[in-house]
């Protein structure tokens, strides 16, 4: 069966919105299990809880996504996770400068603006 694009939207968004949501489930349960409370252990916890809400989001709104706009907004979704929850987690893991977080933070905050720009014009 060939699949209709104009009726779905862009697979790698729902792929990668899966697998965050898959390695969030892993983290947080490190964090909670093999982490000593404190400063790690809140930070990675932060990141999953980021990794894990935009990975279900992506998922639930990959196939919504058929204009441009949208998909843009979804990638900027993305790329604003993987920016903010790596930067946390590497700063509470690896002792990594987390300066790219506010930047990852602020392209969340763009890509949600961008899909609700999109769905007013739907």
């Amino acid at each position: 069966m060939q699949r209709d694009q104009h009726m779905t939207g862009p697979s790698w968004a729902g792929t990668a919105g899966a697998v965050l949501a898959a390695l969030s489930i892993g983290l947080s349960a490190w964090a909670a299990h093999g982490l000593d409370p404190g400063p790690a252990r809140a930070g990675v916890q932060t990141a999953s809880l980021y990794a894990f809400g935009h990975g279900v989001a992506l998922a639930a709104l990959a196939r919504a996504a058929v204009r441009r706009l949208g998909v843009i907004a979804l990638a900027v979704l993305l790329l604003g996770t993987v920016l903010f929850c790596g930067s946390v987690a590497g700063g509470a893991l690896l002792g990594w400068p987390t300066r790219l977080a506010p930047a990852g933070g602020s392209l969340m905050m763009l890509g949600w603006l961008l899909w609700a720009a999109d769905a007013l014009r739907r």
